[in-house]
């Protein structure tokens, strides 16, 4: 298989966690003269259900994504993962970890209600589970890794990288946690711009995120932007933490 550089660029240190050591990762993709505007759909599936309206919607508009799956979703929804399993031109499904316990050190540690990883060993746990069950169910090999909530600590994200995993971030929050309304979704959406890569969620069906997801991106769409999946895209790592690495999938 030819060989992809998967690079990734962190755009804003470290907003709103800083004070007690926990940030996100705000990524965009690396610009392309000449390529046209470009953005990326990512997809995390956490748990729960399979959003068949969301996914249905993408493969009849051909709108590549990258979907981030746990081992708790693969093992509950094999009817979904049978439809992304007959589309992987379309899609391509990477490491979400094994149970959804953010990427985060430390006993007594939560992120949004969530208990946090009791030390290290645990943490590559999580990961390589994960990554074993995408593998198994999907016959490909993940490189990339995005922790349970999409936030991290230092040490957590230092682990990820000597595993040989780049750890994806994102620009534009598209759902928040598939909470948001139709238009406050649509809303985001029409602030995107050339690079930016969404997050979104495909767990939750009775939310509206398939609803507000398809108009938004359908007027990007109309609007001539170009969407790829990040094994495809050439990205560039700048983080100031200097514990995130370059990756070349072969």
């Amino acid at each position: 298989m030819k060989k992809l550089i998967l690079l990734l660029a962190l755009l804003a240190a470290r907003p709103a966690w800083a004070g007690d050591g926990l940030f996100e990762l705000h990524d965009r993709l690396a610009v392309q003269a000449g390529a046209g505007p470009r953005v990326a759909l990512t997809l995390d599936a956490c748990g729960g259900d399979y959003d068949g309206n969301l996914i249905d919607f993408l493969i009849r508009n051909r709108i590549p994504a990258t979907i981030f799956a746990t081992k708790k979703w693969l093992d509950r929804n094999p009817a979904g993962l049978a439809v992304i399993k007959a589309h992987l031109d379309l899609f391509d499904v990477e490491d979400h970890g094994e149970n959804h316990v953010p990427a985060v050190i430390g006993a007594g540690r939560r992120v949004y209600g969530i208990a946090a990883e009791p030390d290290v060993s645990h943490l590559e746990r999580e990961v390589a589970a994960g990554a074993q069950a995408v593998a198994a169910a999907t016959g490909i090999t993940p490189h990339v890794y995005r922790g349970a909530t999409a936030i991290y600590d230092a040490q957590a994200l230092a682990a990820i990288n000597r595993m040989g995993y780049v750890v994806a971030g994102f620009s534009v929050n598209a759902d928040a946690g598939a909470t948001l309304s139709r238009a406050a979704i649509e809303a985001r959406l029409r602030n995107v711009r050339d690079g930016d890569i969404i997050i979104a969620h495909m767990n939750k069906p009775k939310s509206d995120s398939a609803e507000g997801l398809a108009a938004g991106l359908s007027e990007l769409v109309r609007k001539g932007y170009k969407f790829v999946r990040l094994d495809q895209a050439g990205l560039v790592a700048v983080d100031d933490a200097a514990v995130r690495v370059k990756r070349t999938r072969g």
